[in-house]
């Protein structure tokens, strides 16, 4: 009797990242250029400007830069011919420079959520700790009484 047909071996190497499947793979890799690509550029312009504006895109030969507000985006076209030469010298096939006006995302504030514990609160966490016969949870219970005495 022949012995039973085993199904294949699989690598045993773990879990393949989806970033080198398919158009996945590629769409990481151009995410990795643009980047590298913002970098580069942005590091020929001098430092408030540097700081402000980011590369978003290189498509039919016109380099794309964002900018908060328009005062910054006239200032990455007093720039533009250091850019392109910038962008040449590294390689990119760039011949025009385009800068749109996109307000970077609010911060988000968040406000602070812990209100201090009044004497109030602090006395009558106390007079319950008295009140426990469990030794864990009367000491959480003047642990947590202390708080207010100390932040006051």
């Amino acid at each position: 009797m022949p012995p039973p047909s085993q199904p294949p071996r699989r690598s045993t190497r773990g879990l393949t990242s989806i970033t080198e499947f398919g158009p996945v793979a590629s769409l990481a890799q151009r995410a990795r250029e643009l980047d590298q690509l913002d970098r580069q550029l942005r590091a020929t312009l001098p430092s408030p400007l540097r700081d402000q504006v980011r590369f978003a895109d290189l498509r039919d030969g016109r380099l794309v830069f964002l900018a908060p507000s328009s005062a910054w985006a006239s200032r990455v076209r007093l720039y533009q011919t250091q850019i392109l030469e910038a962008a040449r010298a590294i390689g990119a096939k760039a011949h025009s420079v385009a800068v749109k006006v996109a307000p970077l995302p609010p911060v988000e504030v968040i406000p602070d959520r812990h209100k201090p514990l009044s004497t109030s609160a602090a006395r009558h966490l106390r007079s319950a700790a008295a009140s426990l016969s469990d030794p864990t949870l009367r000491d959480l219970f003047l642990g947590l009484a202390s708080k207010a005495e100390n932040s006051e």
